[in-house]
C-alpha cells in the first residue's frame, strides 16, 4: 500500500478504527509534527477530539541519539533505570538533561497549543497516532509517559509499521492498529508519494481547525431542545 500523503493515510487508518467513532470517552493524540495530519483525519472521521502529545527523548550527553528516558506532554517523565545505572549517569546529569528537554517541550507546546490547555486523558481511551512506525522505540517511551496520565486504555495507531515492531508494541498497549503491515520495510517514507516535512504552521492550522469544529459541534448540541 502506498499513500498519496498523510491526509490520505489518516483516512485509510480511520477506516480501521470505526469502533471508536462518536464516543465521548475517546481522544486522538497526534505526535508532532508528522503524526498530526494523520491524526487530524482520524479524529475528524471518528468525530472525537484531537490534541497533541509532544515527546522529547532524554539523550546521554555526547551521545544524544542514545536515550536514557523520555518526557512527554503533561510533564511526565520515564527513565530507563538500567541504562542510567549501566552508564553511571549521576542524578545531576539526569536532572540537567531533563530540565533542558522540558524547556524545549514547553516551547513546542506553546507554539502548537497557542494557550489552549491540554485535554484531560484520565479515564479516556487514547488513540496515539503517528505517520508511521519504524523501530517504535520513541513511541514505547511515549506510552510509558502517557500511562502516568491515567488513561483507561491506550491504542497505538499508524498507517504503516513492520510486523516485528507491531508485535513488540502489542505488549506495551491495549491495541495496535495499522492500515498496512508490509513484509519488506526499509523506512516509513517508502510508503508515501509525498513524505515532505510538516511545518509548524500546518500543525497549528490543523489543531485550530479541529478546535473550532469541536466548539461548533458543542455549541450546536447545547442549542438543541432538551439539551439543557
Amino acid at each position: 500500500m502506498i499513500f498519496q500523503n498523510r491526509a490520505e493515510a489518516g483516512q485509510q487508518l480511520a477506516s480501521h478504527l470505526e469502533k471508536y467513532a462518536n464516543r465521548d470517552d475517546v481522544i486522538v493524540l497526534g505526535v508532532p509534527r508528522g503524526g498530526v495530519p494523520v491524526a487530524f483525519e482520524v479524529a475528524r472521521t471518528l468525530n472525537v477530539p484531537l490534541d497533541i502529545f509532544v515527546l522529547r527523548k532524554l539523550g546521554v550527553p555526547g551521545h544524544e541519539e542514545f536515550a536514557f528516558g523520555a518526557i512527554g506532554s503533561g510533564g511526565v517523565r520515564v527513565l530507563d533505570k538500567e541504562v542510567v545505572k549501566s552508564i553511571g549517569l549521576s542524578d545531576l546529569v539526569v536532572e540537567m538533561v531533563t530540565r533542558t528537554e522540558r524547556a524545549e517541550l514547553a516551547r513546542r507546546e506553546g507554539i502548537y497549543r497557542g494557550g489552549r490547555p491540554a485535554l484531560d486523558v484520565r479515564g479516556k481511551t487514547v488513540i496515539l497516532v503517528d505517520d508511521g512506525i519504524a523501530t517504535g522505540s520513541s513511541l514505547r517511551a511515549g506510552v510509558r509517559a502517557l500511562r502516568q496520565m491515567k488513561p483507561a486504555a491506550i491504542v497505538i495507531a499508524a498507517p504503516v509499521a513492520p510486523r516485528s515492531t507491531v508485535n513488540r508494541l502489542r505488549h506495551e498497549v491495549d491495541e495496535v492498529v495499522c492500515a498496512a503491515i508490509p513484509e519488506r520495510f526499509y523506512g516509513v517514507g517508502q510508503f508515501y508519494h509525498d513524505f515532505s516535512q510538516v511545518p509548524d504552521e500546518e500543525v497549528n492550522a490543523l489543531l485550530d481547525s479541529a478546535y473550532r469544529q469541536r466548539g461548533e459541534q458543542q455549541h450546536h448540541v447545547a442549542g438543541l431542545p432538551g439539551s439543557r
